[in-house]
């Protein structure tokens, strides 16, 4: 039998059949993160300190993304600024529900960085508790870490935590949240 091959196709006496090239796909797909919005409307002079919490947040971790919230959708996370101390509620928060961040101005007024105290604040939404007292590597270590701490970034073993509370499909519908209020009353 006589065989050819012309442009990508294999001639021979009985058939033609084109070569394709063939790629397998992943064993396992990676599950799209949660997303999870948020509305800084509220949250006056501190809505430059919420972006950047929001963005250490969302390089920090893959298997959920905080996102603005646009006119008209379900908003899962309120920041607002108030007199109190920083405080929020300890999550995970879930697309399904709705937490709120305080970014008290006793906590900024005390020498206390502001996006520390935002990003850690949006640690407690998603799900992490006060690690105190504790060094400045540990986010979650709030006031304990020094008025002098600027470390904004959750360590290792945060972001760990936060990954797998986010995992897997069930993510996206486990419960909203405890309704607890983390107070961190020194922050």
């Amino acid at each position: 039998m006589l065989r050819r091959t012309f442009a990508g196709v294999l001639v021979g006496a009985a058939l033609a059949m084109p070569i394709t090239a063939l790629t397998a796909a992943p064993a396992t797909a990676a599950a799209a993160a949660v997303t999870l919005t948020y509305d800084d409307s509220l949250a006056a002079e501190f809505k430059p300190q919420v972006a950047q919490a929001v963005s250490v947040w969302n390089t920090s971790v893959s298997n959920v993304q905080l996102v603005k919230a646009t006119a008209g959708q379900r908003v899962n996370i309120r920041i607002t600024a108030d007199d109190g101390w920083p405080r929020a509620n300890l999550g995970p928060v879930r697309p399904t529900g709705t937490v709120t961040v305080w970014v008290g101005r006793e906590g900024v007024d005390a020498g206390y960085n502001a996006v520390r105290i935002v990003t850690h604040e949006l640690g407690h939404s998603l799900g992490l508790p006060d690690v105190k007292p504790g060094p400045c590597s540990s986010l979650m270590s709030g006031s304990t870490g020094g008025v002098s701490c600027n470390s904004v970034t959750p360590n290792a073993s945060e972001a760990a935590r936060v990954e797998q509370s986010y995992a897997g499909a069930l993510a996206a519908t486990e419960r909203a949240g405890s309704g607890v209020v983390v107070t961190d009353a020194a922050f």
